[in-house]
């Protein structure tokens, strides 16, 4: 299998916004989009995604996780854009219909079916910086992709910085502008520390890295920022605290700083949540030019026992007692 996000089914489907109105979705061949130069998302960026995944079980079905909830997610972040929101039940039937055009391409678990709705802004008028784009394009893409983690998980290093990610009122948006601010110090983070990732603690305030949320897992409880308007609501955050909260972890959504971060890196699991990855172990931090192992610096027993929880009712193997899933087939 090709590089994670790089193989695409032949399959997508489309609907277009114009005139106050959607047009009828339809599933269509994969082919590069028609866009004028001038389309509202070239110059302004108005454009926002998710990204989920749908699960093939041995009845040959498929099993979308989450599928309300990220759509209900991207309705929030086209509001925030002020882009046309789509209606919640055109757009879990665009992502339903394109799983089941390409039902036959979901690989086995641990494998699956990675799903990209994407909505961008096609107004033509490069004079619009200051006016949202009444137009608009939505279209749903599939890409089969492989375990993560296929060669073992390896713990990553992040360097902790006290620098914004992105823009606070844009933070809990999913947009790919957020993506690109988190780009450069990245990069940069990457030559100058040789690190993984950086985690962004604007004021001492522990947020997030520029693509996953972030959590410290003890034996027995659990620890990650509560939810605000600044970093992303993550699906995948939210399922692990709820099945948590299940195995027994004392959930403590709350505000920690860098300081107590350190502290307990001694003797707490550091883990990045996300769709891609589920749980990815962080093993050390890099502060102030000083390296602070996490633990022993290797991925610990909580983080498998939560992944592997959430992975067993993705993959069919212990009931779904939450309704995350949605059946196609």
């Amino acid at each position: 299998m090709k590089p994670f996000g790089t193989e695409f089914c032949d399959r997508i489907a489309i609907a277009q916004y114009s005139d106050g109105a959607w047009s009828v979705p339809s599933v269509e061949p994969l082919a590069p989009l028609p866009l004028h130069p001038a389309a509202h998302v070239f110059h302004y960026s108005s454009t926002c995604f998710e990204g989920f995944k749908a699960y093939r079980w041995s009845d040959g079905k498929g099993r979308i996780f989450r599928l309300p909830d990220h759509v209900a997610r991207m309705q929030r972040s086209a509001k925030s854009l002020y882009l046309p929101v789509p209606d919640a039940d055109m757009l879990a039937g665009m992502v339903i219909d394109v799983v089941h055009a390409n039902l036959a391409d979901i690989p086995e678990p641990p494998a699956s079916l990675y799903l990209r709705p994407t909505l961008i802004g096609t107004l033509e008028n490069i004079g619009a910086a200051a006016a949202p784009s009444t137009e608009a394009t939505l279209f749903v893409l599939a890409s089969p992709v492989g375990d993560y983690f296929a060669g073992g998980a390896a713990a990553l290093k992040l360097l902790i910085t006290e620098k914004f990610r992105t823009t606070e009122q844009l933070g809990s948006t999913k947009t790919g502008g957020n993506y690109a601010a988190a780009l450069g110090p990245t990069l940069a983070a990457k030559r100058d520390f040789d690190v993984d990732q950086v985690l962004f603690c604007p004021d001492g305030d522990v947020q997030e890295t520029g693509a996953a949320n972030f959590l410290l897992i003890s034996d027995d409880e659990i620890i990650t920022k509560p939810l605000d308007s600044s970093f992303l609501h993550g699906m995948t955050r939210d399922s692990i605290l709820k099945l948590g909260a299940e195995l027994g972890y004392r959930i403590s959504e709350r505000n920690f700083t860098i300081e107590e971060l350190l502290e307990k890196a001694a003797t707490y699991e550091a883990c990045l949540s996300g769709t891609a990855a589920t749980l990815s172990p962080v093993g050390t931090f890099v502060y102030k030019g000083e390296e602070i192992p996490v633990r022993d610096g290797q991925p610990g027993p909580n983080r498998k026992k939560l992944q592997t929880a959430l992975q067993n009712i993705q993959y069919g193997l212990e009931p779904d007692t939450h309704g995350w899933l949605t059946e196609v087939g």
